[in-house]
């Protein structure tokens, strides 16, 4: 005998229940606890129950049962004294695996593709290691005259763009340190070879957000680059693009500049970091 199936009828108050938790492949109430996760994160006192439910347009009723969840969880907390809700410590450790556990050359790739789609030339990634500019990753350009760094190999700091643009976010004593253990070798007449005119060309650096290698590596190669930081604003590596000094012009280092800078910014926050202030 066929096994029979027993129906079971969804009433409509229930099937308007689930419509609401799932729409569009999200669940809202998940939407919602996260909401106020970010809301929490914002505000270093926490918050009262009135401010999160106000600031995430939500119910009291709704906010409080979110935020009791969530401190159940550990997510939240509730401070008894002040009667403010505050980030709890399993948010910490939920980011701190992020810390541990993104990647730099991984993340990279997307923003280096589109680095050579918008300015036709190489893009790079490179990463400080021992006083030393290291290339992680490298999308080559479509030209038939393109600059090509394989990907682990080493050069000075002083003479890259990406090193510059590293060194430029470093404290002064880290850049002075790494400039007495390497030296400052002269690759071309253009290559800075003077602490002194060092220290001043970063600080230009600085302020413009890129650096450029303008032929202080080699001859006929000119390249522009921006610094990636971390959550604390410290350099994590650089991003640059290269190309023959013929085509990437004088004229086209502003513009090279601030599309490297921005890509520089959208992987900094991809990567959870910040770009310091300037100064």
């Amino acid at each position: 005998m066929p096994a029979t199936r027993t129906a079971t009828a969804t009433s409509p108050a229930r099937r308007r229940a689930s419509d609401s938790e799932d729409r569009g492949g999200t669940v809202q109430s998940l939407t919602r606890a996260l909401t106020i996760m970010n809301l929490l994160s914002a505000q270093e006192d926490g918050m009262t129950l009135t401010e999160v439910s106000r600031a995430a347009g939500l119910a009291p009723s709704t906010t409080h049962r979110l935020l009791t969840t969530l401190q159940q969880e550990r997510f939240a907390r509730f401070e008894g004294e002040t009667m403010r809700w505050t980030v709890g410590v399993q948010a910490f450790a939920v980011g701190n695996a992020f810390l541990h556990n993104r990647d730099v050359g991984r993340t990279a790739r997307p923003f280096l593709r589109r680095l050579v789609e918008e300015t036709g030339e190489t893009a790079n990634l490179g990463i400080e290691d021992e006083g030393m500019t290291v290339y992680l990753g490298q999308v080559q350009s479509r030209q038939l005259m393109r600059a090509i760094a394989k990907p682990g190999g080493r050069v000075f700091m002083h003479s890259s763009s990406l090193g510059k643009a590293i060194l430029s976010a470093m404290p002064a004593a880290e850049v002075a340190r790494i400039a007495r253990h390497r030296g400052l070798p002269v690759f071309t007449p253009r290559t800075l070879d003077d602490p002194g005119r060092l220290s001043r060309h970063l600080e230009e650096v600085r302020r413009q957000g890129f650096a450029v290698d303008d032929e202080e590596y080699a001859v006929g190669l000119r390249c522009v680059a921006a610094a990636v930081f971390d959550e604390a604003g410290a350099p994590v590596a650089a991003l640059s693009v290269s190309g023959p000094a013929v085509r990437v012009t004088p004229e086209r280092v502003a513009e090279l500049g601030g599309t490297v800078r921005r890509m520089a910014d959208e992987m900094t926050a991809e990567l959870g970091g910040r770009r310091p202030a300037a100064g």
